[in-house]
């Protein structure tokens, strides 16, 4: 294993990775006090070499590596990957690609739902990792041999998951199904932290439309505030406070005062005005601009209907080897059962192959579900 902290050593490092049909990456980052991660460690392997790169070392140059993770000829395999490729999007501006997640391939090859690392690593290889340093600080120098050798085992048993992965999915002639599951992953919209939306993740249950608006507005504020000082969002402000604030309006220090978990350090500062004058602007925008509350709308389905889609989504599931979430969602039986069919994932691509066509033959009452005394399994029968 090789540590890597020169531009030099990257370069021919990298000379080695872009000959390769595949490589395996990890990313090791740190968040809890800023908004955008710190990268800490990358480790990269692939059949030949496996090397460790220090992103914190002083004048290293990465762009090399930025130059393999864009290869369309290198294929970069990483496991639950939205946070690695979320880090290279904000840091260098791309998506790697093309992709393979070992995650989301192991639901496919049945392994079941958001299955670990470790799991993987136990059930493929029979090899149980030590997790010891799981919780190190990457971004703390100097890094121990033990961490070192932790943070590279991450790859290195990768290579031998993701040669048994391909090997599965190409027996099981389901290769279109992780290329489906792949372009998922390639939206840059998946990367992309829009502020206007921060309010809807903040919980609250309060419908009132100017209250709302001016929860928007805050949380807007706050969401660039944090991305520009690369602070973690509730280091600027906390959501209750937020909320408090929302609720009174307040339209001058005085009032700002009297909110209840308001913190000295933003009444005495810039802040103190900044919020004021965000209160004001969302208060004078027309009613047309206004918030609008979550929906969440109550599904009238068949209770009946939807137990039987249950049943067949296990049924196919079972036959397929693969875990029913990966199909079709349980909200998505919910509304099939109540009548809609557009927007369904389970009618694209290869979920409709594989289910959404024996969905629809049981809801028109064409095929069902009994019991073959024979096989003695449970079984779908075609009615004439």
């Amino acid at each position: 294993m090789r540590l890597i902290t020169t531009t030099e050593d990257l370069k021919d490092f990298c000379k080695i990775l872009e000959s390769q049909a595949f490589i395996t990456v990890d990313l090791e980052f740190h968040r809890e006090k800023t908004y955008y991660a710190q990268l800490g460690l990358i480790q990269v392997a692939c059949p030949e070499t496996e090397g460790i790169i220090d992103p914190l070392a002083p004048q290293l140059d990465l762009s090399c590596f930025f130059d393999v993770m864009k290869n369309p000829n290198v294929v970069k395999v990483l496991h639950s990957c939205r946070q690695d490729i979320e880090i290279l999007y904000h840091l260098a501006g791309f998506i790697p690609q093309p992709l393979f997640d070992t995650q989301v391939a192991a639901q496919i090859c049945g392994f079941g739902s958001s299955v670990s690392y470790e799991n993987l690593v136990q059930s493929i290889l029979g090899i149980e990792l030590d997790k010891s340093s799981r919780l190190t600080n990457w971004c703390v120098r100097p890094l121990s041999a033990k961490q070192l050798d932790y943070a590279i085992s991450d790859v290195t048993h990768l290579v031998h998951i993701y040669q048994f992965m391909k090997q599965k999915i190409a027996q099981n002639g389901r290769e279109h199904w992780l290329d489906e599951e792949m372009a998922e992953l390639l939206d840059k919209n998946n990367y992309e932290t829009k502020p206007q939306e921060a309010w809807l993740k903040i919980r609250q249950h309060i419908r009132n439309r100017k209250y709302l608006t001016v929860l928007r507005e805050l949380a807007a504020w706050r969401e660039k505030r944090a991305q520009q000082k690369n602070l973690p969002r509730q280091t600027i402000i906390k959501d209750d406070c937020l909320l408090n604030i929302a609720a009174v309006a307040p339209h001058n220090l005085e009032e700002l005062k009297q909110i209840r978990n308001m913190r000295s350090d933003i009444l005495n500062g810039k802040l103190a005005q900044e919020i004021l004058d965000v209160v004001c602007f969302a208060e004078s925008l027309p009613r047309s601009e206004y918030a609008k509350p979550k929906t969440e709308k109550k599904i009238n389905y068949s209770q009946d209907l939807y137990e039987l889609l249950r049943l067949l989504l296990v049924l196919i599931s079972q036959k397929n080897e693969t875990v029913p979430h990966i199909i079709a969602g349980d909200d998505e039986l919910k509304l099939f059962a109540a009548g809609q069919d557009r927007g369904l994932k389970m009618f694209q691509g290869w979920r409709f192959d594989v289910f959404g066509r024996q969905a629809s033959l049981l809801r028109q009452g064409k095929i069902s579900i009994g019991y073959d005394c024979s096989s003695q399994k449970i079984a779908l029968t075609q009615i004439p």
